[in-house]
């Protein structure tokens, strides 16, 4: 078994519901203390207490006291902000009709930072162990938060799916994740979510320059370790960490030659155990990877490369006239004059060579056609522009792979709390107080804003822009440093015999599938790996946003496809059964009635 390595691990919950455990030996966890949480009685391990009723509602659950949230309200409220980050959970969406459930399951959470060798910070980890763990069957779900959500960002699959069945779940935030710092107080977040200062064990504590002005720091941003480039290291650590909690907690030894590890992620989950998959040894019995983002060894795009040439040439290529019969793209059926503006400074800025303004966009669009996007997927993208994620995605990447830690952004860059005149100023007490459980791990969230102090001109977003995407395509150190960054994040192959399973929707819009799910899939099954790819039509990358119903008529969920996907490779595993074939999968959107949009059925979704 790899050996964990030296955690550093955080005091016990001030709750009601904890318990303190025993110092933990570091022969055993190589850590010297571990925290660990009861969850029963109306505050549960899938739902903390607030069902598919409340896990439904789009208000949060509240504080009592905004200014001194309680350890326990701060976790129910990440729980029901991580399910509705990735789960569309809306009444006909599918979710427990379909697939998927909600009902309370009882049990202990065991709460670590532990630190890769080499690396400056932790990344914190997780164990879920319900009461009604299977100790023949021996079965642990271990996953990776998608995007750079905190440790819960993958419950609403990993938890759902593994914990009913009897199944630990361990869980990883692999680097990224809520665990915020604020300069103007010195604090950030403890390892139960309630802000403390650097006496205290932090999630991430930086060292910060005296004097430095009021900024909000994130560990996927400023931590200086490229994360990425170790995700599949922090997942197998994970997979540790929960075989030596279970041999401690059960008195009997659990090995990976006698339990089985399943590892499955969405999104940025999904990209890292794809690299968990190509570690050495039989640790890892089965993958489900969901909209993976991945850099395969050979072929597809890095994220930095085309997330920069969406968030620069998007906005002008959506004003085509190919797009003048999709809604997405002419929301009140005209084109944003945002959109028109783009395309008017990316021609002054010598970026569009027609002469003719009218055929601005239409020459952005042909670019963007010509390195890979598909009509489906720019539609697709128009939530991103509208979220303005692409930029958002950007700066923080940047950060990360230019190692550029607590200090100076590139490009100028920042993250911040904003007065009225649009100036850095030091949050609240309750503002503080939220981020750890209503963050998503990459500003602007939570109140949190990205400051730009390249912004000017009529477009004040495009200089920031342009010097990002001269990070990617330009000359020098930095962007040396950059490219180097991003080339550590590519892939090797899987372990060969390690039965992969990967889902990527053929409309997604922020990851695209021949970018990243697609090529990586054609790259390992070229080269002999035993890997099952769908390729889902009318699918895009947030399930989080079918509850809209212009959205609900477009595409399906790709949940249920995650879930049969973790069906069919336990079924392999424990039963011998085959796995199911790679496909096309014919998925058909819901219809819209005189009653309103007709709920999902199987046949919509038209599962192998």
């Amino acid at each position: 078994m790899r050996p964990l390595a030296a955690a550093l691990l955080a005091a016990v919950l001030a709750t009601a519901c904890s318990e303190r455990a025993a110092p933990v030996p570091t022969a055993s966890l190589s850590a010297s203390e571990i925290a660990q949480h009861v969850h029963r009685d109306g505050d549960d391990l899938l739902t903390a207490g607030l069902g598919l009723d409340g896990l439904r509602s789009p208000v949060p659950p509240p504080f009592a006291d905004a200014d001194a949230p309680t350890a326990q309200e701060l976790r129910r409220r990440a729980v029901w902000a991580n399910w509705r980050g990735i789960a569309d959970l809306a009444p006909g969406g599918g979710f427990g009709e379909i697939y998927g459930a909600a009902e309370p399951v009882p049990g202990r959470e065991f709460h670590a930072l532990m630190t890769l060798p080499g690396a400056a910070h932790p990344h914190r980890v997780m164990l879920q162990l319900p009461d009604a763990f299977d100790a023949e069957k021996r079965c642990v779900v271990v996953a990776a938060s998608s995007g750079s959500r905190g440790i819960y960002g993958a419950i609403a699959l990993a938890g759902a799916w593994g914990l009913p069945r009897g199944c630990a779940v361990a869980y990883t935030d692999k680097g990224a994740g809520t665990g915020w710092f604020d300069t103007a107080s010195g604090q950030g977040a403890t390892l139960d979510g309630t802000p403390g200062g650097t006496d205290q064990t932090l999630e991430f504590a930086p060292e910060v320059e005296t004097g430095a002005g009021p900024r909000v720091l994130v560990k996927h941003a400023h931590s200086g370790d490229n994360p990425e480039a170790d995700w599949g290291r922090h997942v197998q650590q994970a997979a540790d960490f929960a075989l030596q909690v279970l041999s401690r907690e059960l008195g009997q030894p659990f090995t990976h030659a006698d339990t089985r590890v399943i590892a499955v992620g969405v999104s940025n989950g999904a990209g890292a155990v794809l690299r968990a998959a190509e570690l050495d040894g039989d640790w890892l019995d089965g993958v489900v990877a969901v909209s993976p983002n991945i850099l395969p060894g050979e072929g597809g795009r890095p994220l930095y490369d085309y997330a920069t040439e969406a968030a620069l040439l998007m906005p002008c290529a959506l004003a085509s006239s190919a797009f003048d019969n999709e809604p997405l793209a002419r929301p009140g059926g005209v084109v944003p004059p945002a959109w028109m503006l783009r395309c008017e400074t990316l021609a002054q800025a010598g970026l569009l060579s027609e002469a003719d303004p009218a055929a601005h966009a239409q020459e952005a669009y042909a670019r963007l056609r010509a390195n890979g996007w598909t009509d489906a997927a720019l539609v697709a993208g128009t939530l991103s522009v509208g979220f303005d994620l692409w930029r958002a995605v950007a700066v923080t990447y940047a950060a990360a792979y230019a190692r550029s830690g607590s200090g100076d952004m590139p490009c100028g860059y920042g993250f911040a709390m904003l007065d009225a005149d649009g100036l850095p100023r030091a949050p609240t007490l309750a503002e503080r107080s939220a981020w750890w459980s209503d963050s998503a791990g990459i500003p602007p969230a939570a109140g949190v804003q990205l400051i730009d102090t390249l912004a000017a001109g009529i477009d004040p977003a495009l200089p920031g822009l342009l010097c990002l995407r001269g990070l990617w395509d330009g000359q020098g150190e930095h962007a040396a440093a950059l490219r180097a960054g991003i080339e550590a994040t590519r892939a090797a192959l899987p372990r060969a015999s390690l039965p992969v399973m990967v889902m990527h929707g053929s409309d997604d819009g922020l990851v695209p599938e021949a970018f990243s799910g697609g090529a990586y899939a054609a790259w390992a099954q070229a080269n002999g790996r035993d890997l099952r790819y769908w390729r889902i039509a009318n699918a895009q990358h947030f399930d989080a946003f079918l509850g809209l119903p212009p959205l609900a008529m477009r595409y399906v969920p790709l949940m249920p496809y995650a879930y049969r996907g973790l069906d069919a490779m336990w079924s392999h595993l424990a039963d011998g059964a085959p796995l199911p074939a790679s496909a096309e999968i014919a998925a058909t959107p819901r219809a819209l009635r005189a009653e309103g949009i007709e709920p999902l059925r199987p046949e919509h979704l038209a599962l192998p």
